[in-house]
This record gives structure tokens, sequence and C-alpha cells, in this order.
């Protein structure tokens, strides 16, 4: 960092907004790894005979609380019955 980087300039402590910067920065590259993993995870999957699709939903399932997700099935199921799909 530039001599005297520490100042504020501007009302903005430099130091302090590097470091944000730097940690941000090294996180997002760790996000693009770790999004580069679970492709690989997804295509491992896919190459044995999983449908990635299916396996998305349910590892979207997975993260919602079992009562909600019973609710929303419900909902869907009352949905499907009121447009003819059942």
């Amino acid at each position: 960092m530039a001599e005297g980087a520490s100042e504020a300039i501007g009302g903005i402590a430099a130091e302090a907004l590097q470091q944000y910067v730097d940690r941000i920065e090294k996180l997002e590259e760790e996000k693009k790894a770790l999004a580069e993993d679970i492709k690989q995870v997804y295509s491992e999957a896919k190459s044995t005979g999983f449908d990635t699709k299916i396996l998305r939903k349910i590892i979207a399932l997975r993260r919602v609380e079992e009562h909600e997700r019973k609710e929303q099935e419900e909902l869907l199921d009352l949905y499907k019955r009121a447009i003819g799909m059942e």
C-alpha cells in the first residue's frame, strides 16, 4: 500500500477499506472454486445415471424446513387439482 495509505482519505480509512476488499476478493475466489467442485460432483452423479435436475430439486427441498415443505407440497397439490392436473 502507498505511504500514508492508513490515513483517512475523504473520510474513509484506506487501510480498513483495503482489508475488506482483499477479504472479499479472497472469498470470491473460494466461492468460484467451490462452484467448480459442485459442478464436478453433479457431473459425476450424471455419469453414473442420476438425473441432475432431480438431484438439484432434492438439494433445494432439503434446505427447507419440513413443515414449510409439507405446506408447499399441499399448496402445490391444491393448485394442481384446481387446474385439473390431478
